[in-house]
């Protein structure tokens, strides 16, 4: 009788040590589901476009709002580790507070619009993408790193992160958009029901080499959505000072084009839906403009003030938070409580710390293994170093 008593005395005790919180949470009846405006996109050569209206599922609510926490996280961390001198070289973070616009709508509004069979491609600041495509934040942070657990082995750094179905991550301004155009022309020649998405910034749209993409897209009617985001600076110019035409979304002339709000991830996904729909129809490609911003510098380098104004900053950051706009939406609608969005944010933070300590734990590749994973499929072979006497042996 007294063991039971005892039994009986635990199972109560665990129960009252429960949050309150999550108590609550699992107490309250939330909807299923509400309905938002958003903003309507200018549109080129299109006589409709996306939905003005949108409708969230609590489930995709709460799931995009972790997503777009860790992605700010995990870059407020390798903010954190480059300061540090863990990671070292070049750094391109993709979060509202640091370095890019604010991506976490961008790239996780984009991956909810399309279907994980689908193809993106971006240039140097890859992160969020890297993450939205699958990988976990252990391997991205590892990579950043130079560890052995990273994505690419610790060999690709902040640049060169590649996951399934996502081909980086490449380090030459605007380089990546006539390989987008080819993942495209792979995806039609194979009569594949799949798009590329292929990303470039406002500094890059003046290049030579995409309008010449354009131009093939067009001609084959690849099913390519070229998406230019627009964060109003290349480096330390503003779009103004660099661009007689600052309409992006039109640069595509004879290619029709949309202006998204990209602080919006509801308004990037619904834009994304509509673009990935035009290109399935056999239409041929398509032109998004993303309009975001970036808190900080271009790079870590970069101080982010010398050809701005704090208060323009501020302004943004007040008003047009990704990551704020939706909890809001969230919260007024009954989709989710303050409460359990501040669980999110605690599991979040764990994660990011767990994968910290992994990344700078975890050992460097050694130096025998610098000439491996040359190509993805062969027989081993010799590579030569740095002199005809440095041989290295490449493994697939």
């Amino acid at each position: 009788m007294r063991k039971m008593l005892a039994a009986v005395s635990r199972v109560l005790s665990g129960a009252s040590q429960k949050p309150a919180s999550r108590v609550l949470v699992a107490s309250r009846n939330f909807a299923n589901d509400a309905t938002f405006e958003i903003k309507k996109c200018d549109l080129h050569r299109l006589e409709e476009g996306p939905p003005v209206t949108t409708v969230l599922t609590r489930e995709d609510g709460l799931k995009y709002y972790r997503m777009m926490q860790t992605v700010r996280r995990m870059e407020l961390k390798a903010d954190q580790l480059y300061k540090q001198k863990i990671i070292r070289g070049f750094c391109h973070l993709c979060d509202g507070q640091f370095l890019l616009p604010l991506q976490e709508a961008c790239c996780v509004g984009l991956e909810a619009g399309i279907n994980p069979t689908d193809h993106l491609i971006t240039a140097y600041r890859a992160h969020g993408f890297t993450f939205t495509r699958g990988l976990s934040v252990r391997e991205i942070l590892a990579e950043l790193t130079g560890r052995k657990g990273g994505c690419a082995k610790g060999k690709g750094g902040s640049m060169h992160m590649y996951a399934k179905n996502f081909y980086g991550g490449n380090g030459i301004v605007g380089a990546q958009v006539p390989l987008g155009a080819g993942i495209a022309l792979a995806c039609k020649y194979n009569g594949k029901d799949e798009v590329c998405l292929t990303l470039y910034g406002d500094g890059a749209a003046n290049q030579g080499q995409i309008f010449e993409a354009y131009n093939m897209a067009a001609l084959w009617k690849l099913p390519c959505i070229f998406i230019c985001e627009n964060n109003r600076y290349g480096m330390g110019t503003s779009v103004e000072r660099a661009a007689a035409s600052t309409d992006y979304y039109k640069r595509g002339d004879f290619i029709p084009g949309l202006r998204v709000d990209g602080m919006d991830i509801l308004c990037v996904r619904e834009a994304t839906r509509f673009a990935a729909a035009y290109c399935r129809s056999g239409k041929g490609p398509i032109l998004m403009e993303l309009q975001t911003y970036r808190y900080h510098g271009h790079s870590m380098s970069d101080p982010g003030v010398s050809y701005r104004t704090r208060e323009e900053i501020q302004e943004v950051r007040s008003k047009s938070d990704p990551i704020m706009l939706l909890k809001d939406r969230m919260v007024n609608s009954n989709l989710a409580s303050v409460e359990e969005l501040k669980e999110i944010d605690v599991e979040v933070r764990k994660e990011i710390e767990d994968a910290a300590q992994f990344a700078t734990a975890d050992p460097e590749p050694p130096l025998e293994e610098l000439g491996y994973h040359i190509y993805s499929s062969d027989p081993p072979f010799e590579v030569r170093g740095a002199n005809q006497w440095i041989k290295f042996k490449s493994v697939s």
